[in-house]
């Protein structure tokens, strides 16, 4: 048996079949049988004592960002929410369109935070990070230049963890283990805004002051529960994928064909998750209704990329989210 299948069947013997439930299973937007609701399965495993209580979930706010609430403890991946127009997705793109946080429609959303992880400090995952820090006291994880970004919103140095890849952190009810990763690349096999902060910058006025800042994935694991992958751009190194075999992975869509058989090399790096949720394929520039608008060129992609998850992972089932809609894996 092939290394990679003896992992998974080892893996697969040891944890429950995932459990993914939703109200009857909203956001399972595309058809045939690998997206058909799965059978009932047995609750995971019991935390340990003093670990975690209560149910853990995990929604969807567009592009990659996700609020998972584990009992009373809440984590966010890259949480934008303000999603101002920039002309992006009508042809017009304006990189000195101004940052300006929607603090209604942030405030409304996010009513508590203990860990922000940031992914890279583009606008569209790093604006309203700092007005959240401020407003909630979550502690922000990222790369130096999100560190050094912090710095330069006014938020405290004890608040910002600087982190490259490798880490594994331990928040006691969860642990977050942290990849060095890539950033998408456009078709000229390049990157809006490239660029690192290495010190503290003046305070960002427009979406070109906040740079890609290098890219980071993220697995956290919940104590008596299940293991889950986050990314934030499309591209990935392989080797710093072995041995995560997370029970669920949150794919983003590729923005180009520049990266080689993303899909294939991405599940196989990943030793198959049982669980693939598309992400980073809406609109965001639009208010995070129902239903997910997505642009035609971007539906396309979207269906490319499930095609090719069917190809290169059949066993593994594909839930193309909903806003707001709470996901139990």
């Amino acid at each position: 048996m092939p290394n990679i299948d003896r992992r998974r069947f080892l893996r697969d013997a040891a944890a429950s079949t995932a459990l993914v439930s939703a109200g009857g299973l909203a956001g399972t937007a595309l058809t045939g049988p690998a997206h058909a609701a799965p059978p009932a399965a047995a609750p995971v495993a019991a935390a340990p004592a003093g670990r975690r209580s209560g149910p853990v979930s995990f929604r969807w706010w567009g592009t990659s960002a996700w609020r998972i609430d584990i009992g009373d403890r809440t984590v966010l991946v890259d949480p934008f929410l303000s999603r101002i127009d920039t002309g992006l997705f009508r042809g017009a793109f304006n990189q000195a369109t101004k940052l300006e946080v929607r603090t209604d429609v942030v405030d409304s959303l996010v009513d508590r935070a203990e860990t922000v992880l940031v992914t890279h400090t583009h606008w569209d995952h790093y604006m309203d990070v700092p007005h959240i820090v401020g407003r909630t006291g979550a502690r922000v994880v990222g790369t130096l230049t999100a560190y050094h970004l912090g710095l330069a919103y006014g938020l405290p140095s004890g608040k910002l963890s600087p982190v490259r890849g490798g880490e594994v952190l331990d928040f006691g009810a969860y642990t977050v283990e942290v990849v060095s990763s890539l950033h998408s690349r456009n078709l000229s096999y390049s990157m809006a805004f490239p660029g690192v902060r290495v010190s503290q910058p003046a305070r960002p006025v427009t979406i070109a002051d906040l740079p890609e800042g290098d890219t980071l994935a993220y697995q956290l694991r919940v104590a008596g529960g299940p293991s889950v992958f986050f990314m934030g751009a499309s591209d990935f190194a392989e080797r710093n994928l072995t041995g995560l075999a997370p029970d669920v992975a949150m794919v983003a869509l590729p923005s180009s064909t520049a990266t080689a058989n993303y899909a294939e090399r991405l599940l196989d790096a990943l030793d198959r998750p049982k669980v693939v949720v598309p992400v980073h394929f809406d609109n965001f520039e639009t208010e995070l209704r129902n239903p997910v608008t997505v642009a035609p060129t971007d539906r396309e992609r979207l269906d490319t990329l499930v095609a090719a998850v069917r190809r290169a992972s059949p066993r593994s089932r594909v839930i193309v989210p909903e806003y707001h809609t709470a996901y139990h894996f």
